[in-house]
């Protein structure tokens, strides 16, 4: 047995102290407002400012300050205006007594005019030295977590400031700090902060008024003061939750609720989604009816991930005797079937058929309705001419192959990925239209079996979702299989002459044309939301076509979820299976809780050959969202398993926070990488990192080795090299005491 070896690089760290222009890249204007806010606060405490800032010295002065005003009270307004701006702006410690002091010499009218715009503007001031100074900087090292604040804010930012607002025992310099980092609106800032600051600042002006007589501060903020400025901050919270459930039951008005209820959830699509969201509510005891209108199992055991899978696999054997003589095997033949390979598949589709059956999810509780379902109002759905009264519905309809109208498409014999399993014969010349993960995986299987395949794409590169070295690596294994890929190719029309099918594109504004026989269109897939009452409800969809759904997969209506393809944003399997869990429940305890459908970990692959597989966030993604990053890599050329089985190519790629083992993402690309992908995806579920894995046995030799040596490659590029020649001398001085030792060791007899 080999000793494992380590081969792997990584990032560059940066000090362990890093100077500020490490952190904030200093322009001109922000190296003023820096220097002017340095400057401000050592001014503040060499001339010990905040004495000017207390209950004794403002009751001292408050006579001879009420003098001054009564004489020229322009003027001292004027200097106080423009002096609480200041501290608030630079977040200075007394706003309260400033408030106190402008109640006392001001009175309720002037003082709280004054106190309210003041504050408001200083505020602003200091929520604009956050976002100038700091902002891009916390945007892009914290990314990954700003990502949902930043939505929360875009959507309901102004009435979170407003809450907070109400809120005085929540320090609002903190407020004018953090929601500077966030996307919201200057304007917004000022106005909500304007009119959610003014209840707190007449309470606090009118105080002020009896300045006088107040002795200490607790004399001011008692107890029941403080729990009335808390019953303020609740009442927009609860608010919220009363306008929220107005909106979201606004919907519901206009139709009448049922006295009682045939079932509790209907769910609408037997795919993926369905299948599952059908036995969660099934498993719970309650009642759910699942109907389909064509057959159990939907795209996925039908005609996508099973069908595609067995095509593969019967494409890579035939790849595998093609390469016999590489493993040591002289004169290994094989000659494709087609009719039998596509037989095979169906027989593949059979045999996992019955878990997916009538029969099956009948015995588990669940009653099974094939027809069209048509949803008449958000408590109604109609089937094979009954009526059905639901609590709850699931929408689980799936999506269907894009056919885009490319003129003469109509004039030829063209397939997509629900229809490519009705040949027999296998095309000569196989066209596929799309560079995506299914027309990769259809264009390498068919080119195994034996067909002459020609790829066109529009974009530069195919799996354009995926790094460009990862796009590399399969176009250089696809060219030297012999698939033609055509990319930044707009395909034109298609047309026929003299009886040969021919597609007309257009490649940097000049025209090409390419012979085919069949044509494969693999472009994208289009969710169907069409044709089973959803227009007549009017129900919003997104820009890419699918159902628009909150953070519950709630609809327009509260009682109607939605999931899988037909929701988005990953028309994967898996994703629609996680999302099924959700809606079930929350479709079964929405009224009393509801859980939110978290998108962190999001695992997918691509099954060819190399297969590429991912999970979290590529390098791509990371550079287009500013998210800071390292780069840790183990080329799979170099691990003894890939080696022996003759696969030893491609690599596994991990990103992770600079200075930490936390894992941002993963790419792999190379044998069985769908495969390998799982550890990684478990740890980032369990918030574990590199260390964890590297710590972790793998057996030898296999694949997930390569698992563990990036992790090992990742901590061998954060050994402390400096103490290396300290750690040498320190051995070097044990070896020498171990001589000295011996040589005054006594023989005794």
């Amino acid at each position: 047995m080999g000793l494992p070896r380590l081969r792997g690089t990584s990032g560059g760290l940066r000090s362990k102290f890093p100077l500020i222009t490490d952190i904030i890249p200093l322009s001109k204007s922000r190296l003023i407002i820096l220097a002017l806010i340095v400057a401000s606060v050592v001014a503040y405490f060499i001339f010990d400012l905040d004495r000017f800032l207390t209950l004794e010295y403002i009751q001292g002065r408050l006579g001879a300050i009420e003098n001054y005003k009564n004489e020229n009270f322009a003027t001292v307004a004027l200097l106080y205006f423009f002096g609480y701006i200041i501290a608030t702006s630079l977040s200075v410690p007394g706003a309260v007594w400033l408030t106190l002091l402008g109640g006392a010499v001001f009175g309720l009218f002037w003082g709280t005019l004054l106190v309210s715009f003041a504050s408001s503007i200083g505020a602003t001031l200091a929520f604009l030295v956050s976002r100038i100074l700091l902002k891009d900087w916390v945007q892009g090292k914290f990314g990954d977590y700003m990502a949902p604040i930043n939505r929360g804010i875009e959507k309901d930012g102004n009435f979170y400031l407003f809450s907070l607002r109400m809120v005085p025992i929540f320090p609002f310099f903190m407020v004018n700090l953090l929601m500077g980092l966030t996307p919201i609106s200057v304007k917004s800032y000022y106005l909500v902060s304007q009119l959610g600051m003014f209840v707190a600042t007449v309470v606090f002006v009118n105080a002020g008024s009896e300045l006088a007589q107040i002795n200490s501060l607790s004399g001011l903020v008692s107890g029941s003061l403080l729990f009335s400025f808390a019953l303020l901050g609740i009442v927009p919270l609860a608010a919220k939750f009363l306008i929220d459930s107005i909106q979201r039951n606004r919907a519901l008005r206009a139709y009448k609720k049922p006295a009682h209820f045939d079932t509790n959830v209907v769910v609408i699509g037997a795919g993926s989604a369905g299948l599952v969201a059908a036995l969660i509510v099934a498993g719970a005891k309650a009642r759910v009816v699942l109907i389909e209108k064509h057959q159990m199992g939907g795209d996925c055991l039908n005609t996508g991930c099973v069908p595609s899978k067995a095509l593969i696999r019967s494409g890579r054997v035939a790849s595998y005797l093609k390469q016999g003589a590489q493993y040591g095997l002289d004169n290994v033949s094989g000659e494709v079937n087609f009719r039998k390979v596509m037989e095979r598949v169906q027989g593949v589709i059979k045999k996992i058929e019955p878990h997916d059956s009538v029969e099956r999810f009948t015995s588990l509780g669940v009653d099974c309705e094939i027809g069209e379902a048509r949803i008449v109002s958000p408590y109604e759905v109609e089937v094979n001419g009954k009526s059905i009264k639901t609590r709850s519905i699931i929408i689980a309809t799936g999506a269907r192959p894009l056919v885009p109208p490319i003129p003469g498409l109509g004039e030829i014999d063209y397939y997509t990925s629900d229809t490519i399993w009705e040949l027999r014969e296998l095309p000569e010349r196989l066209l596929v239209v799309g560079g995506g993960p299914i027309g990769c995986e259809l264009s390498q299987a068919f080119n195994n079996l034996g067909s002459k395949v020609i790829q066109v794409d529009l974009a530069p590169r195919i799996m354009t979702r995926e790094d460009e070295e990862v796009s590399d690596k399969v176009m250089q294994r696809f060219a030297e299989e012999g698939i033609t890929v055509l990319v930044s190719h707009k395909v034109v029309r298609f047309h026929k002459v003299n009886g040969v099918s021919l597609m007309e594109a257009e490649h940097n504004g000049e025209k090409v044309e390419i012979e085919f026989d069949k044509v494969l269109l693999a472009i994208g897939r289009k969710p169907n939301v069409e044709g089973f009452g959803l227009e007549e409800l009017h129900v919003p969809l997104t820009k890419q076509g699918t159902l628009e759904v909150n953070e519950y997969l709630q609809t327009l209506y509260p009682n109607i979820y939605a999931c899988g393809d037909v929701a988005g944003p990953y028309q994967f399997t898996h994703m629609a299976s996680f999302q099924a869990w959700y809606a079930a429940l929350n479709a079964l305890a929405g009224g009393f809780k509801r859980s939110r459908v978290n998108y962190r970990v999001v695992p997918w692959a691509t099954f060819t050959d190399p297969e590429v597989a991912r999970v979290g966030i590529n390098e791509q993604e990371a550079k287009a969202s500013g998210i800071a990053y390292e780069i840790t890599r183990f080329e799979l050329d170099d691990l003894d398993r890939a080696i022996a089985d003759q696969e030893a190519h491609g690599f596994i790629k991990v990103l992770t926070v600079p200075g930490k083992d936390k894992i941002l993402g993963v790419t792999i690309v190379g044998y069985h990488a769908g495969e390998l992908i799982g550890e990684f995806v478990f740890a980032m579920t369990h918030g574990m990192g590199l260390k964890k894995i590297a710590a972790t046995t793998h057996i030898y030799p296999t694949m997930s080795e390569g698992n563990k040596f990036v992790a090992n490659a990742w901590r061998s590029a954060r050994l402390p090299e400096k103490l290396f020649p300290y750690m040498e001398k320190f051995f070097q001085w044990q070896r020498k005491e171990g001589k000295a030792g011996k040589g005054n060791q006594r023989i005794s007899h």
